[in-house]
């Protein structure tokens, strides 16, 4: 995500450490004092000036041999490179100097001063000298790199590793901050989709800070709402089962009451075996859901043509409309082989088909169509009032109705798109509910095929 948790802590963090990386370096840049800085000539000047006297005494009594000899052993010991120069600017050891020697010895001849090479090669002092015998001499030396000021290279790589490692810094630091969101974000996805066992403690191993504490205090809160739904299935289970015999004994009863009751007593006995035909319908359908919900009913899958299933139950749709001055319109190829459950689709399929019926306004199609290419797409829509924008992901709640008293004047009982969503699921496809701009509703069925369309 371009907007995520981690890049934002990874940026800021970066851009800060870099900010004072950055900073130090332009302020060290900006104070660093020039080579061989004044503080630092002095003991320098000190030091060379008596190599100088010495090599001018060594030379003027034991000749360019020795003079060599000693240079050598300066160099061994001290890691200084020495020249003596005469005023002809001849290098007196036999030694050859590096680039800018002879002129930083000229200009020690001509000022009678110690110079240094600012300008010129790094690390080169001239220091005049006047031998014992009154001659005239210039010692050069080249000092080693610790004595010299840093180039800007030097500089530039240590910034550049000072970067690297504050990048790795920031990308830990980053990851150790945003790693336990982002399980805790993969749980609550698991949690949404109906996996009520996701949990994310285990997880976060010895971690102890406040993010541990949230993750523990997820899990607690899943297994309460685990607990809580799989008490409500268990109930709804078991309700519906014990509500079959009262309801087998009463439609016994009902038609005893029929032998025995006069004409008077018809019409009140009928809205009785409408009730108890409704309340019928409803226990069959929640012992339905339970099964799906708890996953009892067996998915047993075969390869079937869809678009025989779905003209059956067109066809029965359709016949069901026309009493109510309606009708069922259907569109899609000749065959479509999907490998599924037939019964638990046609229960789904046709929950959806009755749904658009129930709603779709006077002398208007429900208008079906399946598409069969990499998956089966089935579409229904009907011409009816729709629903609000904000309940559209509401539709596949059970027991949820958008108006109340609608549904009860038309017998709904909120449990046939409920069922629908979860034996589409249990298939690996997916329903969704959408407003047309033109009125009425579309639902939208994704099945996978298992073979192509023919």
């Amino acid at each position: 995500m371009g907007r995520s948790l981690f890049l934002k802590i990874f940026l800021w963090f970066g851009a800060a450490l870099l900010t004072v990386v950055v900073g130090t370096f332009l302020v060290g840049e900006l104070l660093r004092p020039e080579p061989f800085h004044q503080p630092m000539r002095l003991p320098m000047s000190a030091a060379v000036n008596g190599y100088a006297q010495l090599a001018a005494e060594i030379y003027e009594r034991d000749g360019p041999a020795a003079l060599a000899e000693y240079f050598d052993r300066v160099e061994r010991e001290a890691h200084i490179r020495l020249f003596l120069f005469d005023p002809q600017l001849n290098e007196l050891a036999g030694r050859t100097g590096p680039r800018g020697a002879s002129d930083l010895a000229q200009h020690a001849f001509l000022s009678h001063a110690t110079e240094f090479a600012d300008n010129g090669p790094p690390g080169l002092m001239a220091q005049p000298v006047t031998s014992p015998k009154n001659a005239q001499y210039v010692l050069v030396a080249e000092l080693p790199m610790i004595m010299r000021s840093p180039a800007l290279w030097d500089h530039l790589l240590h910034l550049l590793a000072i970067i690297a490692v504050s990048g790795l810094f920031c990308y830990w630091l980053a990851r150790y901050l945003t790693a336990p969101v982002t399980k805790l974000r993969a749980a609550t996805q698991e949690l949404a989709r109906g996996n009520l066992s996701a949990r994310v403690a285990p997880s976060f191993g010895n971690r102890r800070d406040e993010l541990a504490a949230l993750a523990t205090d997820f899990d607690q809160m899943a297994e309460q709402i685990e607990s809580l739904v799989n008490g409500q299935r268990r109930l709804l289970g078991d309700i519906s089962h014990e509500l079959r015999s009262p309801l087998a004994r009463l439609n016994v009863a009902l038609e005893l009451a029929r032998l025995r009751a006069g004409d008077e007593a018809a019409t009140a006995l009928q809205r009785i075996e409408r009730e108890a035909e409704t309340l019928n319908e409803m226990i069959g359908q929640l012992l339905a859901l339970t099964r799906l919900e708890n996953h009892t009913e067996a998915v047993e899958k075969s390869s079937f043509d869809l678009v025989q299933l779905v003209r059956e139950i067109i066809d029965d749709a359709d016949y069901e409309a026309k009493n109510r001055n309606r009708s069922v319109e259907f569109e899609g190829p000749d065959t479509c082989n999907i490998l599924g459950n037939e019964q638990l689709l046609r229960r789904a399929i046709e929950n959806v088909v009755r749904n658009a019926v129930q709603y779709t306004a006077n002398e208007t199609a429900v208008e079906v169509t399946l598409d069969c290419g990499g998956q089966a797409v089935i579409t229904v829509r009907d011409h009816g009032p729709g629903v609000p924008a904000e309940t559209l992901d509401k539709l596949f709640r059970p027991f949820y109705r958008v108006d109340e008293a609608r549904d009860r004047n038309s017998g709904g009982t909120g449990l046939g798109l409920a069922i629908a969503e979860r034996a589409v699921r249990l298939h690996g496809g997916t329903v969704e509910a959408a407003n047309v701009a033109t009125g009425g509703l579309v639902l939208t069925i994704i099945l996978p095929v298992s073979a192509g369309k023919k």
